[in-house]
């Protein structure tokens, strides 16, 4: 991929390697108290975050990690976030990275479990509504950004848009991973250049091959073997861990999508009613981080019919154990995936295939500013207007996200 004249290169990583770990957990540790809008908007927030301010990678370098993870099972935004985390710090930096992002959201949805959910009524409107706003604004920003640099041209602009307008027409998974696949073969076959390559460098680029291939066949033998582990150890916390694991190993595109596996896996066998279900997915809507932290949620809410309710400490450990086994192929992924990747990219037929891609990660982008992101978000001209003033506030005034995310939530419930 060319390099963008308008994006610096990353900076070098200062200091030793534990300062960059815990320099990684401090900042996901804010945006995962403030990141409120979902999987679209988290790419709005990492992008102004590490691209822009803290220039910890490229646009090119990002684009490319994004659309990695659209390949992957699992939550594709928390995956990009912990690529991030690992090309600033190494191994330890992307278990910071997902540590710091989904602790905030997974305590509190382990606190509603214990019924602190019953306050979420007391939350102003105004004020949840403020919060869906500026995730228009931020992925808008994001959108526009990315779009000066991955799709600056003809050929590749038309491409982002007939992508936006495709999802749009035909929602889902599917219309997505075909969007990409499309994409890459235009690419590659349209997109050629002679221009040498110019791949900005990654610190995952020197991870290892071996490591990362033990990995992926992990990733395969617990899929494999767990279910039988199940089988020959009955037990509640063997048996969750193992449906939770299934579900981050099976679900594409993250967010939303995963409610229904989860469904399935905690609604029948009696574990979680769907009331106390329902209410909990409620609740995760107000919070910032990944969605897919509503595991711990079902975890420390779980009940095995027949018996005692579990005390404080096992509902606990419960929760825990839904969180590590609904993330944990994540990690197998992302980790045994990256050794490999940079080594993709390094080739001319790759190089042009990422051009499309990088494309069209712009149009699915687009595309989800308006649904699910806009009409969620701006309902009304005073909803249009605060959006406007938290776009404002970002692309011009150049103020923090974090900040942006508070002063929206003020005015929605002061306004609407």
């Amino acid at each position: 991929m060319e390099a963008s004249a308008s994006t610096a290169a990353p900076a070098p990583p200062p200091g030793s390697k534990a300062a960059r770990v815990l320099e990684v957990l401090r900042t996901s540790l804010l945006l995962g108290l403030t990141s409120f809008g979902g999987p679209v908007a988290h790419l709005g927030y990492y992008r102004e975050t590490y691209v822009v301010r803290r220039r910890w990678l490229d646009e090119g370098a990002f684009a490319d990690l994004v659309a990695l993870c659209q390949f992957l099972p699992g939550p594709a935004s928390t995956q990009v976030h912990m690529g991030i985390g690992i090309a600033r710090a190494g191994l330890w930096g992307g278990l910071a990275a997902w540590l710091g992002f989904a602790l905030p959201s997974a305590a509190l949805m382990i606190a509603f479990a214990f019924g602190v959910a019953e306050l979420a009524g007391a939350v102003p409107h105004g004020l949840l509504q403020g919060l869906k706003i500026v995730a228009v604004a931020v992925v808008a920003q994001a959108v526009w950004g990315m779009a000066r640099n991955l799709a600056p041209d003809r050929p590749r602009g038309t491409l982002a848009l007939l992508a936006a307008g495709a999802v749009s027409l035909w929602p889902g998974v599917l219309a997505q991973t075909g969007a990409i696949v499309a994409g890459g073969l235009l690419g590659w076959a349209l997109l050629r250049t002679d221009a040498l390559p110019n791949i900005s460098h990654t610190p995952w680029a020197g991870l290892s091959r071996r490591l990362g291939a033990a990995l992926l066949v992990l990733f395969a033998l617990g899929l494999a073997l767990l279910p039988l582990v199940e089988l020959a150890w009955p037990s509640t916390t063997v048996a969750l861990a193992s449906r939770f694991y299934r579900v981050g190993s099976l679900v594409f595109g993250g967010g939303h999508v995963v409610l229904p596996l989860l469904q399935e896996v905690v609604v029948p066998p009696g574990w979680v009613s769907r009331d106390t279900f329902l209410a909990g997915y409620g609740a995760a809507q107000a919070l910032p981080g990944p969605l897919f932290t509503f595991s711990a949620y079902l975890g420390a809410a779980l009940q095995t019919p027949g018996a005692a309710p579990p005390g404080f400490w096992d509902s606990t450990l419960l929760g825990v154990v839904a969180l590590v086994a609904i993330f944990a192929p994540s990690f197998l992924l992302v980790y045994g995936a990256l050794p490999f990747w940079d080594a993709v990219r390094q080739w001319r037929g790759a190089q042009a295939a990422l051009r499309g891609v990088n494309a069209v990660v712009v149009g699915l982008l687009a595309a989800a500013l308006y649904d699910p992101v806009w009409t969620a978000g701006v309902r009304s001209p005073r909803e249009f207007a605060l959006a406007l003033a938290a776009f404002a506030l970002l692309a011009l005034w150049r103020m923090p996200p974090w900040l942006v995310v508070l002063l929206s939530a003020g005015a929605g419930a002061l306004v609407l």
